[in-house]
């Protein structure tokens, strides 16, 4: 007797223009059980979910819930067959409410038609009540963290009764304790007979809670197998179609001077902050979430006012507290938020990569486009960016890819100081190897970087010298030698003169 499936795809097929999204995939999951999706960016995890949500049609191919042939036309189609889905770039309204997000597409209407905005209120608070989350219904998106929206965009697609729930990285920006409520959340949905597709590129976790793991490459299906027959090693040999000998490319170098200082710094979410990075050398800052690492950054690029305290760039201040100012001292920063703070979506590629540096290709107010190419060319290719076309809209390269666009931007301002906040979040392993190697290039060129990361290993794998952050104040500083993630934590959870901890140099 043929096994029954919830959802089953078969023979999907999807092109964009100049590029084979999809090509011929079957895919099938079963009732109560979390299937999990792997591959490197752009192998086509994401092109498929939005195809089975309806964001996307397919060329080619049919879709079955149940056995039954089903139309996808939309994500309101989506919804009425019983399919919700959490997407990797949030999709969120910072302008709304918590409540007018949670409802989004579905607000309550009285009799006379109009917005039922006290039964709304009503349903928002039972929600945030029943998931442990201590926001304002009247709280707009724009003033919460990148975790708290995340953890709204969870909340918002299991609280509407789905059979099918999809989920796209959706631990990329939340914190381990937020981690282990949402890994409950997916045990509860699976004992209700719920179907959950989860993509994932953390594959230390994904083991805790996939039942079946088919990887995808280069926009096909290549294995599928249960869980219980694989191991970290073996999905990413199957991913990248080779075996990564080293997952941390990092090398030795020999630091210069101090080049970027920073001492007593004071801001809202942090004070008396003290650091320095050398020539060569690359800087870690750990800490929990909300320990104020990226509020440091965002005021030592001038993002953020500074209440005191100063920013030295080889022994001179910079004295513009603005981000213009920052740029002409040669400092840049990649957010932590590439959607919202780092890509212009509706923009091209090659738009994307110049903006920062549109005075190396305008002249007599007049754009050289033949530059332009040659320049865009030169980045792309040590950048290792994949794209149809300079003139692909950014918006349609997966996640690594625009990375490496940022990257570029950047790059083509030839910046002495590098500030890489979360550079890795919500990309594959192979895309990942690519930032690790790049950034072993340019400290080797003498550049200075600061690596802002919760993924604990990557620092442990990168770095030369570490920061933890707690409460706002550097809690500990860690030379090489002194390296663990034992020490990390017990510096980001435990207050200083708390802690039978050894080794490091609290501040």
């Amino acid at each position: 007797m043929a096994e029954k499936y919830r959802l089953r795809v078969s023979q999907v097929t999807k092109l964009f223009p100049g590029v084979v999204a999809l090509d011929k995939i079957d895919f099938a999951v079963k009732s109560g059980s979390v299937h999990v999706l792997c591959g490197e960016n752009g192998a086509g995890k994401s092109t498929l979910m939005k195809i089975i949500n309806g964001v996307y049609q397919a060329d080619e191919g049919q879709i079955f819930i149940d056995d039954c042939p089903v139309r996808i036309g939309s994500p309101a189609d989506a919804r009425r067959l019983g399919i919700s889905m959490i997407f990797q770039e949030l999709s969120s309204v910072p302008e709304l409410t918590v409540a007018e997000n949670l409802f989004l597409g579905e607000w309550p209407t009285n009799a006379f038609g109009k917005v039922n905005w006290t039964q709304m209120r009503k349903r928002t608070l039972q929600l945030l009540r029943e998931e442990n989350l201590k926001y304002s219904p009247e709280t707009k998106l724009r003033d919460l963290t990148v975790s708290d929206v995340q953890m709204l965009e969870i909340t918002k697609a299991v609280s509407r009764n789905s059979s099918i729930v999809i989920m796209d990285e959706p631990t990329s920006a939340i914190t381990q304790k937020e981690v282990e409520a949402l890994f409950d959340k997916i045990r509860a949905l699976k004992s209700r007979g719920v179907s959950i597709i989860y993509i994932s590129h953390k594959l230390d976790e994904i083991f805790r809670i996939a039942d079946e793991i088919t990887v995808f490459r280069d926009g096909r299906a290549v294995e599928a197998h249960p869980a219980s027959e694989l191991d970290i090693d073996k999905v990413i040999s199957m991913m990248v179609g080779r075996k990564l000998e080293n997952s941390y490319p990092k090398e030795s170098v020999s630091l210069g001077a101090p080049l970027l200082e920073v001492k007593g710094l004071r801001g809202e979410a942090f004070r008396d902050v003290d650091f320095y990075v050398r020539r060569g050398e690359i800087v870690g800052f750990a800490g929990l979430m909300g320990a104020g690492r990226t509020e440091v950054m965002r005021a030592v690029f001038g993002l953020d006012p500074i209440h005191a305290g100063t920013v030295r760039m080889e022994g001179k201040a910079v004295r513009a507290r603005s981000v213009a100012g920052s740029i002409r001292s040669g400092i840049a920063m990649l957010s932590e938020d590439r959607r919202r703070y780092g890509i212009i979506p509706v923009r091209s590629v090659r738009e994307n990569c110049v903006l920062a540096s549109l005075y190396r290709v305008i002249h007599g107010g007049r754009l050289h486009k033949e530059q332009e190419s040659k320049l865009v060319t030169q980045m792309f290719g040590r950048m290792r960016v994949k794209t149809p076309s300079f003139e692909t809209s950014i918006q349609a390269l997966s996640g690594g890819n625009q990375q490496k666009v940022l990257l570029a931007k950047w790059m083509l301002r030839d910046p002495d100081v590098l500030i890489l906040d979360e550079p890795t979040r919500g990309i594959d392993v192979g895309a990942k190897y690519e930032i690790y190697r790049l950034m072993t290039e340019l400290a080797k060129e003498g550049k200075a970087i600061v690596m802002v990361s919760s993924e604990l290993p990557e620092l442990l794998g990168m770095c030369d010298r570490i920061y933890v952050m707690r409460q706002g104040v550097v809690a500990g500083e860690l030379k090489k030698e002194e390296f663990s993630q034992e020490l990390i934590m017990k510096y980001a959870a435990t207050k200083a003169g708390d802690s039978d901890t050894t080794g490091g140099t609290h501040q």
